[in-house]
């Protein structure tokens, strides 16, 4: 019988306490890579110490994947928002911008209507003199929505609470508290806010989160023909945003800022704005 050497000893204790922390175990050549590493250092690992006396972890804390390289720009994620949480008429909790970049090095963002009725097949003009017409070099098209920070700052600017976090990660607004002052709406640096203009107070993307509490998918996940984008409990190593998480490169959007998003994006371009 082989004796061990202390680096399979090491090797072995380092799975079981991945185990022992349910997580998700993947093997890339000589890398060892959990899931437990892939969630944001806020959100925690199961079976490790809670940050503070007599709070438990969440079993449940939702992510948000969005799949650039599968969106194919026909707005039938923006629709089923509207529709589903009675968006109003020239607004939206979540819509799909189209990146066009041209020989001159011209960027063109362009989304109208946020998407909702999809992109025609031309794509659009530069804009320039003497460029308008030119055949682009590239073009792909990325949905946002709210991120629901961890670090937000539309919940640190209220001044009367009505913007807050559940335990599940998940950022909303509380209609009867919100006094529609609009600080929240100017200190997101993703444009997820808006005041109702009939409820006058501060909407956003919610996840669905009247739909994911009774174990639904959000609208706009669930009618996505090209399934670019994926929700799910980040704390379940089993789930399939954890994998997903686990085998792709993901990204964020603006994380200069150091809001750490819970929404991420894989196949970002540097050039997203």
């Amino acid at each position: 019988m082989t004796t061990p050497t202390r680096e399979e000893l090491s090797r072995r204790a380092f799975l079981r306490k991945c185990a022992e922390q349910g997580s998700a175990t993947f093997v890339f050549g000589g890398m060892v890579l959990t899931t437990a590493m892939l969630r944001l250092p806020q959100e925690g690992v199961p079976g490790e110490p809670p940050p503070k006396a007599g709070k438990k972890h969440p079993e449940v804390i939702y992510g948000f994947v969005v799949d650039t390289t599968k969106c194919i720009g026909c707005g039938s994620c923006v629709r089923a928002c509207k529709a589903e949480n009675n968006v109003p008429d020239g607004y939206n909790r979540t819509w799909v911008e189209q990146y066009t970049f041209y020989p001159n090095g011209e960027v063109v963002v362009n989304s109208p209507k946020g998407g909702e009725d999809g992109f025609s097949d031309d794509f659009p003009d530069s804009n320039q003199p003497g460029e308008i017409g030119q055949r682009p070099d590239r073009g792909f098209f990325v949905p946002k929505l709210c991120n629901h920070c961890i670090d937000t700052p539309c919940i640190q600017v209220c001044p009367v609470g009505a913007s807050y976090r559940t335990e599940e990660g998940v950022v909303l607004v509380d209609a009867e508290r919100c006094i529609g002052c609009g600080y929240c709406v100017q200190s997101c640096p993703f444009g997820s806010r808006y005041l109702h203009p009939v409820t006058k107070t501060a909407d956003k993307c919610t996840w669905c989160y009247h739909r994911i509490t009774k174990g639904l998918k959000p609208a706009c996940v669930e009618y996505c023909p090209a399934k670019a984008r994926i929700f799910g409990n980040v704390s379940d190593p089993n789930s399939e945003i954890s994998h997903i998480l686990a085998t792709n490169r993901v990204q964020v959007l603006k994380s200069y800022l150091g809001t750490n998003p819970r929404t991420r994006y894989i196949g970002l371009d540097s050039e997203v704005i």
